[in-house]
């Protein structure tokens, strides 16, 4: 069981991690250009892609867990339908941003209150970025269909070409053709189209099961839809849930000015790098615990359950000891502004929390996923955000500060650890019986 659980955890650990270090290498070549308001440019810009994208992640999370209840039945035909209609909805929803646009952007800046400076660096990055969105979109579609199959492979490659891609344009567009945050954006777009590119290409080497299963009456059969709208719908709002959470601790951050901005926009580096590392085995519990589940197995759902807990608890032992030892030698690498890295010191110690405090969120998530109970999810998430997080901030904000916000952040990710606890019997294991 270890074994088919790294089989799946590492390839897509390998993937994950390229997207942080994306991050890293975006905001150390801005985070050395001569203004730190480009730090908060970056920031706020992927602050309104996070909203749009993760709220779309639905489509990643809800494939891969239908994917892996069909692999677990054997039903290889419904699992190309299931490829077909997450796609379908995805090029929808992508033109309908497209089409949007302008709209999200008056929205989101008239919510988030940064300086007029970062504001429009801000808003050159989002206009530039947004015509991403239907391979970005696409993407998630053809990852958690594979995943769901229990191929981690080819997403791992996949996100390797388009972060390394990405990576290049970004160093090329800021170093040779002296562009700012506009470069970071102009690469993401380019790299995201040629990521679409390998993706179509490893689907093609499924050509004829493609065609023998592209039966539109099929695909869009409206018991089958229903379904996978439900479910999507639950996963939908339990991430638009969490981005908000994450958008609002942006948000107030920006509140703070731009120093502090700059500062909280590098210490949530670190728990982007972990939290991509750790839903690793995150994946694994999707595409685990949605075979075995199909399968009406609940021995090894169990036991997978318990053995994905323990790889958590590993990895955040290791990332604690990485983070304390290794903090300033990162903040190095991100920016050499002064002020910042000052600023920065009195607020180091939330980073050694982060690991401990939020693997179990993480892995909880992976297991609720693949066996669809997206409901348990949607109503964790919205009690963890807005019954806890949001009045904890008011609450401690006002004495802390600074402190304050990252404390009510860390409450959050507890508690959601601990309503999917309560959840778990109930909504996973005891539907087998």
């Amino acid at each position: 069981m270890n074994r088919r659980i790294l089989n799946i955890a590492i390839p897509n650990i390998i993937s994950n991690i390229t997207v942080p270090l994306l991050g890293i290498v975006d905001l150390a070549l801005v985070g050395h250009l001569d203004s730190k308001v480009y730090i908060g440019a970056i920031a706020l810009g992927s602050m309104i892609f996070n909203f749009i994208y993760w709220g779309f992640s639905f489509l990643r999370m809800g494939t891969a867990g239908f994917a892996a209840q069909s692999y677990g039945k054997k039903d290889f035909r419904e699992s190309f339908y299931i490829l077909y209609r997450a796609l379908l909805v995805g090029f929808i929803g992508a033109v309908f941003l497209l089409i949007i646009q302008k709209p999200i952007d008056l929205l989101s800046f008239f919510i988030i209150n940064g300086s007029d400076e970062v504001e429009f660096f801000a808003r050159q990055y989002f206009y530039i970025r947004i015509w991403a969105a239907p391979a970005t979109i696409a993407l998630y579609s053809i990852s958690g269909w594979y995943i769901g199959m229990q191929n981690a492979k080819i997403p791992m490659i996949i996100a390797i070409t388009v972060n390394l891609l990405n990576v290049g344009f970004n160093v090329l567009f800021i170093k040779v053709f002296g562009m700012k945050s506009d470069g970071v954006a102009l690469g993401t777009v380019l790299a995201q189209y040629l990521g679409l590119i390998a993706g179509l290409i490893f689907l093609l080497k499924n050509s004829k099961r493609l065609k023998q299963y592209l039966n539109l009456k099929e695909i869009l059969q409206i018991n089958a839809l229903k379904k996978f709208f439900n479910v999507n719908k639950d996963i939908f709002i339990r991430t638009i849930s969490l981005v908000f959470a994450l958008s609002f601790f942006t948000a107030k951050s920006a509140k703070y000015g731009d120093t502090l901005l700059a500062v909280n926009t590098l210490l949530l580096q670190f728990f982007m790098i972990y939290a991509h590392v750790v839903d690793g085995f995150a994946f694994a519990g999707e595409a685990l615990a949605g075979k075995y589940f199909s399968a009406i197995d609940k021995i090894n759902l169990i036991k997978v359950s318990k053995l994905l807990f323990y790889w958590g608890l590993l990895m955040a032992s290791i990332f604690t000891i990485a983070y304390y030892f290794g903090d300033n030698l990162l903040l190095k690498i991100l920016t050499d502004n002064t002020e910042v890295i000052q600023n920065i010191q009195a607020y180091l110690f939330w980073i050694y929390l982060i690991p401990v405090v939020t693997f179990g969120a993480f892995i909880w998530d992976g297991i609720f996923i693949g066996v669809t109970a997206s409901a348990s999810m949607r109503n964790a998430m919205l009690i963890s955000t807005f019954l806890v997080f949001i009045p904890s901030y008011f609450i401690l904000h006002h004495y802390f500060y600074n402190h304050g916000l990252w404390a009510a952040f860390m409450i959050f990710m507890i508690a959601r650890f601990v309503t999917l606890s309560v959840f778990a019997p109930k909504h996973i294991y005891r539907r087998l019986h």
